[in-house]
Parts: structure tokens; C-alpha cells; sequence
């Protein structure tokens, strides 16, 4: 897999104040809608997370994606790469101690500071399905756990724009070296500077409890 397309173009040049309105987009709906989704009683079982400690998620650029999670409490480690087998897209796999975070914790930092999950085959100035927003659950209970979350998501309006995410299936690869670790390692790139040390300020300031310096 050859470098990736959000490195090759550089800087924001395409979406970005498309993309910003549409993260501010009804927030306060959004919140209120995320909070419910993690807290119906009937759902808690559910959204507490299954008993694996892995998670693969996709939304854009895995850079910023990788980046995120790294400031995670709990999570103990992340790696970029592609899942998705013969249509492989860009992703991060994600190891955690659930008894610190839980599954459902993570979904909803991924679809309120990670990604835009109303974006079709792009993220920002990515664009091409190998952006996609798309969950691959690790077991069953991952599964129960997705369809729940973006169902509810769905029905309470979180968003002004359908869910674009799709739950699907296929094995996981590590990129390449150069790729993991690349926020932290490059801080000042021009496309980190605009699209992935906002989410690192946002996570921080939405989730202070789930923070990790």
C-alpha cells in the first residue's frame, strides 16, 4: 500500500469550511442525542462493551484517527493501517483495557470527535472510499454494539445528515512505519496543523475524564 492519499495532497485544499460547518452543525442536538445513546437503560448492557479488548474503526485519514485514540484513557495502544479486504480502507486498530473504557465510550468519541460520520466516501479533503466511515466489529458483541449505537444515533437526530456509517467486515494490515505514530512524530505538517490537532483540543475539552496527556 503506497503512501497515503492525505499525506500526497498536503495542506487542506478542498471541504474544509464544508466540513467545519458541518461538525458545528445543531450541536447541542448532536450532544444530547450522543448522551442518549450511551445512557437508555435498556441499551447499558449493550454499549458497556464486549469482553475483547480490540477495536477497528474507519473515518478519514487514520493519522488523525490514530492520533485521537492515543489520548485515550485506557486505550493501550493504536496502529494505522487498512481493513476491509478487497476494498481496503484506511483504519486504525485499537487495544483497550475495558475495564477503563468502554466500547461504547469509544464509539462515541469516534463518531462526535474522530470523524464525520454523515460524510459519504470522503472526510474533509480526503476524498475516495477508501475515506469511508465504517465500523468492523471484532466479535458478536461488537456487532450488537454497533448496530445499537448507530441506530440510535439514526433515531435521535444526532446529526442534520443521514449516518453514513456502515458496519462491515475484513481483516486488518499495519501500514507502514512511516505511517503510525505520524502526529505525534510530525506536530507542525501543514495537514496535522489543520485537520487533526483540532480533534486532539476538542477530545480534550468534550471528554476531560477520558483524556490521557
Amino acid at each position: 500500500m503506497g503512501p497515503s492519499p492525505c499525506e500526497a495532497q498536503g495542506p487542506c485544499r478542498r471541504g474544509g469550511k464544508l466540513f467545519e460547518r458541518s461538525m458545528m452543525t445543531n450541536k447541542r442536538l448532536m450532544l444530547a442525542a450522543l448522551a442518549a445513546a450511551l445512557s437508555l437503560p435498556s441499551s447499558s448492557a449493550v454499549l458497556a462493551g464486549p469482553a475483547g479488548e480490540t477495536a477497528v474503526l474507519a473515518g478519514g485519514c487514520f493519522w488523525g484517527m490514530e492520533a485521537v485514540f492515543e489520548h485515550v484513557k485506557g486505550v493501550r495502544s493504536v496502529v494505522s493501517g487498512h481493513a476491509g479486504g478487497s476494498s481496503p480502507v484506511e483504519a486504525v486498530r485499537i487495544s483497550y483495557d475495558p475495564s477503563q473504557v468502554s466500547y461504547g465510550q469509544l464509539l462515541n468519541i469516534y463518531v462526535s470527535v474522530a470523524h464525520d460520520p454523515t460524510q459519504v466516501n470522503r472526510q474533509g479533503p480526503d476524498v475516495g472510499p477508501t475515506y469511508r466511515s465504517a465500523i468492523f466489529p471484532q466479535n458478536a458483541g461488537q456487532r450488537r454494539a454497533a448496530e445499537a449505537f448507530l441506530a440510535r444515533l439514526s433515531a435521535g437526530k444526532a446529526f442534520s445528515r443521514p449516518i453514513a456509517t456502515r458496519i462491515e467486515s475484513g481483516a486488518f494490515s499495519a501500514a507502514g512505519p512511516h505511517h503510525q505514530d505520524f502526529v505525534r512524530r510530525n506536530p507542525r505538517h501543514r495537514y496535522v496543523v489543520a485537520h487533526d490537532l483540532p480533534k486532539l483540543a476538542k477530545l480534550r475539552r468534550t471528554h476531560p475524564t477520558l483524556w490521557k496527556a
